[in-house]
């Protein structure tokens, strides 16, 4: 079987008998030849079975890919079920794609960005990367990057005042001096287990947005004059149903029994009201529940989740604009409190 001919530019321009810039011209610079001419090339290329210039060739030598890395603070299995994760990249998508820029998603569980600088326009970041090198490699690369949630003094950021988010949804849930509080957090410690976090010294990330959200709940509780006891903070390493309902039922199960539970994600406090269920306690009579995000479901469960809607898809639609407008701006996009009937 005779082996098929790998056409370059140089050999399909000699084998039409036209010039390389003819050749070049049919595919990137239409308006360099006459409509008639430009398709008689192109039929004779596909005819031969040659597609075009080498884009990578191409992309290299002008330093332009149409490539974004969308760096994700986890794994990507893990982030693209992620309902909060997924709006992000939604906002993202819808920008890029009216811009003809593609996307890359990029595990922030990598170890290095180098796999990828070489070949992408830049990066924007949802959240901090969980490897920590990758914050610094993002630091001093020459790329663009716009982060979300973060920042690295590279201008261009994209964020929602956790801190204060979290101080108003904490002011909702609180009664007085008397609560007994639980904060069930979401990754505040470098762990993959489910547990009772005693000491903030080992905290991965000291401006990461769950320790934005602890000190927003922190400011609320010292106003109404609480004390979190030292057992009463629990590192969730992912926001999902199972981790969530192993620390949920750890806090029910404590003496005294919390009636106030500060969830950092919707999906921690949506498995919380299940556990709640489950013990035939009464929500929020006996207990009190706010969670953080704003995802669907909470406005379905039972009761409905008091909860801070942050607008994901929106931060992806302006950090993605950031990216593409190669602007220095550090924009806040506004949340709202919704008040519902867990507390």
């Amino acid at each position: 079987m005779a082996q098929k001919k790998i056409w370059t530019l140089k050999s399909i321009a000699k084998e039409l008998g036209v010039s390389n810039a003819t050749v070049s011209n049919a595919f990137n610079r239409p308006d360099q030849l006459s409509e008639k001419r430009r398709e008689e090339i192109l039929a004779s290329c596909k005819k031969l079975g040659y597609s075009g210039p080498n884009r990578a060739a191409q992309s290299l030598r002008s330093g332009r890919f149409n490539i974004v890395a969308l760096v994700l603070p986890d794994s990507v299995e893990y982030m693209i079920t992620d309902p909060v994760a997924s709006d992000f990249v939604k906002g993202v998508s819808a920008v890029l794609e009216k811009n003809k820029v593609n996307i890359l998603l990029f595990s922030g569980a990598s170890d290095s960005i180098d796999s990828v600088c070489d070949f992408v326009d830049g990066f924007i970041c949802y959240g901090s990367p969980r490897n920590a090198n990758l914050i610094e490699e993002l630091k001093s690369t020459a790329k663009k990057v716009v982060t979300s949630d973060f920042d690295i003094d590279r201008r261009a950021s994209v964020i929602v005042n956790n801190q204060q988010a979290a101080y108003e949804i904490a002011k909702l849930a609180l009664h007085g001096s008397k609560d007994q509080v639980a904060v069930l957090g979401l990754r505040l410690i470098d762990s993959d287990v489910t547990c009772r976090v005693y000491d903030l010294n080992d905290a991965q990330d000291k401006a990461s947005i769950s320790l934005q959200r602890l000190r927003g709940y922190q400011l609320a509780l010292e106003e109404q004059g609480i004390t979190l006891a030292s057992d009463r903070l629990w590192n969730i390493p992912e926001s999902n149903y199972h981790f969530a309902s192993i620390a949920a039922k750890e806090a029910l199960n404590s003496l005294p029994r919390p009636n106030v539970l500060l969830c950092m994600s919707d999906l921690i406090a949506l498995a919380a009201i299940a556990e709640i269920n489950a013990l035939g306690l009464r929500i929020p009579e006996d207990i009190r529940v706010v969670g953080f995000d704003g995802v669907e479901e909470a406005a379905r469960s039972v009761p409905p989740l008091t909860t801070i809607h942050q607008n994901s898809i929106d931060k992806g639609i302006k950090a993605a604009e950031l990216f593409i407008e190669r602007a220095t701006d550090a924009v806040v996009i506004p949340y709202q409190v919704e008040k519902r009937q867990s507390c």
